[in-house]
């Protein structure tokens, strides 16, 4: 893996394309084009990723440039959930100075068998005012809705591979807003725990794992890391001296702080929604409870208080309620509580062994590890509410540590496949299973970002 990465660098790479609209026709996609996007079942769009061609200016990129940004986009469309790319041949797209052209009607036939069309050119250029950087066009073309054509142009001073990809992923989530009216995943984040010589350090790398950058540095066990709501700090348990204390680093600048100080246990910490306190499991001796630390006074209070133990807090979106993990029925269940610890109801009730819940985005699934007979450790979710239950991942695997995407559509998790623990994403109903993780062995703990504010 690499070596830590500059403070800076993730939110440079957020902040340095600068986006221009260019239009041949006014955008004008209508109600009747925004799809149901809580809808599991409805029915993908087909799109045909067409191609990209060069900038015409004086200087141009390599074609192989033209192919990533191509295979890139692809890879986000398809991933979304949204889209279902057609297997069509790559076709330039037509462009005049710089706004898009309705593309030629000698492409009919394989009109027919989309809804919509995107291409695009791509190269080193300057703009009106004679600043010179790395310009990306992109097109769509939807004759379904009254020939609906639209175009962004994504324009960085810099050139490199990472500012490529980036402006791939913010036209694929453009796509996807465009048709269901929620925020594409494409440009979130992921951390996650990897080995580093003898220690375990927290690296972060965008969602189909491309470009993992390490964070901590310090040879020490650092584990279980959670973003915070706005995405600029991370809280994890950092061992120290056989001690568990809860640590907030703030991305941007690579400050660190305690916010929990060391006992012998404080672990599965997570914020809050409204981010402005903690919770986490906790213990200077014995069984487990989950506290809440407020953190603008530093005040914690206890939430559960039993001879059993409990663990993993994750919170309802609405803040007003909370899952946990507690053996207190004589083996590991889930168990929802009201946020301030009152009310506690045991929700899982299948199988002996049932932890580590995840509330999703929406509020209308928690996830958790299940134990499978004849299977093993696998992923389940259920409804808030316990009237709905299904198995997400099978397989011959050991399936840990669920995180969801921010649009509530895929998961994130570590795996055991194949003798090594490696970070995968799957749907929350268990389509798509892909292997992110590209490098190191030991990879665990996996957080998925939420989307940038």
């Amino acid at each position: 893996m690499r070596k830590a990465m500059c403070p800076h660098r993730l939110h440079l790479l957020a902040s340095a394309i600068a986006v221009l609209t260019f239009l041949s026709t006014p955008l004008s996609f209508g109600e009747d084009a925004i799809l149901e996007a809580t809808r599991s079942e409805f029915q993908k769009i087909p799109i045909w990723v067409m191609g990209f061609s060069p900038v015409e200016q004086d200087k141009k990129i390599s074609e192989t440039m033209n192919t990533q940004v191509e295979s890139v986009l692809k890879e986000d469309l398809q991933r979304s959930q949204v889209f279902s790319v057609a297997d069509l041949p790559s076709t330039k797209g037509e462009f005049s100075q710089n706004k898009c052209v309705s593309l030629s009607p000698t492409l009919e036939t394989q009109f027919s068998k989309v809804t919509v069309s995107t291409w695009g050119r791509l190269g080193i250029g300057g703009t009106s005012n004679g600043v010179e950087g790395l310009i990306f066009d992109a097109c769509a073309f939807d004759p379904g809705h009254q020939d609906v054509l639209t175009g962004k142009r994504y324009f960085s001073l810099k050139t490199n591979d990472a500012l490529l990809r980036l402006m791939a992923h913010r036209w694929a989530d453009e796509l996807v807003y465009r048709y269901t009216g929620e925020r594409g995943i494409a440009r979130t984040k992921i951390a996650f725990v990897g080995e580093k010589e003898n220690g375990r350090e927290l690296f972060v790398m965008d969602y189909d794992g491309y470009d993992p950058q390490q964070v901590t540095a310090d040879g020490y066990l650092n584990l279980m890391p959670t973003w915070s709501p706005d995405r600029k700090f991370l809280i994890y348990t950092g061992y120290r001296d056989r001690k568990q204390q809860i640590m907030r680093r703030e991305l941007a600048t690579g400050h660190e702080e305690v916010l929990v100080p060391p006992a012998s246990l404080n672990i599965t910490a997570t914020f809050a929604p409204d981010g402005q306190s903690i919770t986490y499991a906790g213990a200077q001796e014995g069984n487990s409870d989950i506290y809440q630390l407020a953190l603008d006074s530093g005040s914690a209070k206890q939430l559960t208080s039993h001879h059993s133990a409990d663990l993993s807090p994750s919170w309802s979106p609405d803040g007003r309620h909370v899952a946990f993990t507690s053996d207190r029925g004589g083996r590991p269940q889930i168990y929802i509580m009201d946020a301030d610890g009152s009310n506690v109801k045991r929700l899982t009730y299948d199988g002996d062994y049932n932890a580590a819940p995840a509330w999703s985005p929406k509020g209308e699934w928690i996830v958790y590890v299940c134990r499978i007979p004849g299977e093993g450790f696998k992923l389940c979710r259920i409804s808030p509410n316990g009237e709905q239950r299904s198995q997400i991942t099978k397989g011959n695997s050991i399936d840990d540590s669920p995180s969801w995407a921010p649009n509530g559509r895929h998961l994130v998790f570590s795996s055991i496949r194949g003798g090594e623990s490696q970070i995968y994403i799957v749907t929350s109903e268990g389509a798509g299973l892909e292997k992110i993780s590209s490098v190191g062995a030991h990879l665990s703990s996996p957080s998925w970002s939420p989307f940038q504010p």
